[in-house]
């Protein structure tokens, strides 16, 4: 079952998406993939997750298991 979870930030929104998703996946690099021939492009690799857009520019963090 899908979880939403709410953290505040102490910074105010001056450009950046206040909200953005994180979605686990089991195989990062398929995902990663897969969601970039739907149109996301990847932001950032970081050790353990991706940071992706979707093709309206909101971020995502892709991680995996």
């Amino acid at each position: 079952m899908p979880r939403l979870w709410f953290q505040l930030v102490p910074e105010s929104k001056i450009v950046k998406n206040r909200v953005h998703l994180d979605v686990r996946c089991d195989d990062l690099d398929a995902e990663s993939r897969r969601l970039t021939a739907l149109g996301a492009r990847v932001v950032e690799n970081v050790e353990d997750w991706i940071v992706m857009a979707d093709p309206e520019d909101n971020e995502f963090r892709l991680q995996g298991p």
